[in-house]
């Protein structure tokens, strides 16, 4: 009789690894609430639709990498493959969005995450994420909170030392869209020199032709447009004010003009 095994990329947690997992969710939970975060849990599983319209139909977690089925009644289910649209869609379902008592959310969450992926290594096709989500502080002291506040659980844990804090800004969505159309116009006319995934994004989510590991591709990125250049005027003043207030309380970083995300609802600060 075949043996039963654990799926591929779902591991067990044994008794001797809990310590460890235990130490971190403490650290991790009690400065969290010492900058006045609150935990919020939702759902393993949601309708698909949410991750559609709230991640971006052509991303590649929703083209590729969803855990998705039909249940019984032929509705669309998926295991959540990141937290930010479930978070949005809990804030919103109990009007903690709409709370004139405090129109500032500060929510944090824990938990295991999905992705149908081929499991490399490092990667799991279930793995644990921690996550802060913030609503009604728009400018960017809440984006120099949050670093401040991985800076200290780094030196809390004892890593500060082997990481490099790199920082981008993706600006406005007018702004995203005026240089995409300039990357896309670029990349065209280099089109041949372009690994294959990155000709597949140029067509779907050309800015994640920047987090190619292709050498031939990253030749050919050198010369590309940057989106520094095409920031709108409010988007430079927040990643300048971000800058400065890093700068103001000594924590190290680096721009890194290529840091992207691929996931349609970012805006402005990337780390």
């Amino acid at each position: 009789m075949k043996k039963i095994e654990s799926i591929r990329g779902m591991n067990d947690l044994l008794p001797s690894d809990s310590p460890t997992w235990q130490y971190l969710e403490s650290q991790v939970a009690d400065l969290l609430r010492s900058y006045g975060y609150r935990e919020i849990r939702f759902p393993i599983l949601e309708k698909t639709e949410l991750f559609k319209r709230g991640i971006g139909e052509v991303t590649d977690i929703v083209e590729k990498e969803m855990y998705t089925f039909n249940d019984r009644n032929d509705e669309s289910l998926t295991l959540r493959p990141e937290g930010t649209a479930s978070c949005v869609r809990a804030c919103e379902q109990n009007k903690l969005l709409f709370d004139r008592g405090n129109l500032v959310q500060k929510l944090w969450y824990t938990g295991p995450m999905f992705r149908y992926e081929k499991p490399q290594k490092g990667r799991l096709r279930q793995f644990h994420q921690i996550g802060v989500e913030t609503y009604g502080l728009p400018g960017p002291d809440i984006d120099a909170e949050l670093l401040i506040m991985t800076a200290r659980l780094w030196r809390q844990l004892g890593i500060d030392g082997a990481l490099e804090l790199q920082i981008n800004s993706l600006g406005s969505s007018e702004s995203r869209n005026t240089y995409r159309a300039a990357l896309v116009s670029y990349l065209e006319s280099n089109h041949s020199q372009l690994d294959e995934d990155s000709q597949r994004r140029l067509k779907t989510n050309p800015l994640r032709v920047l987090d190619s590991k292709n050498a031939d591709t990253q030749v050919v990125l050198k010369d590309a447009p940057q989106l520094l250049d095409f920031l709108d005027d409010d988007s430079r003043a927040h990643f300048e004010g971000l800058q400065k207030t890093l700068k103001a309380l000594g924590i190290g970083y680096r721009i890194n003009p290529r840091l992207v995300r691929g996931l349609d609802y970012y805006c402005d600060t990337v780390f």
